[in-house]
């Protein structure tokens, strides 16, 4: 499994706060989901916001994170305005 700054939108940081989650590798953060990983996030660091789940969407996608397509970047507002109410 390849190591989480190997992927794109991932830096030192961030593979710091999803490794004290739980999420360890390119390949657990796929098969976690950017949804799931961001919820997890969350609970540990309050401060996460739109921009790291389109991080790790575009991770996931490997792609930039404004290179996101609207309607998944809209899906994704859309959840985090959810998790708001």
């Amino acid at each position: 499994m390849s190591e989480l700054t190997s992927m794109m939108n991932i830096g030192k940081e961030m593979s710091k706060k999803l490794k004290s989650v739980g999420i360890s590798s390119s390949g657990e953060l796929i098969q976690t989901g950017a949804k799931q990983a961001f919820l997890k996030l969350k609970e540990s660091y309050p401060q996460v916001c739109l921009v790291h789940l389109y991080a790790l969407e575009g991770a996931i996608q490997d792609r930039q994170y404004n290179n996101l397509s609207e309607e998944k970047k809209k899906e994704l507002k859309e959840f985090t305005d959810f998790l708001k109410t």
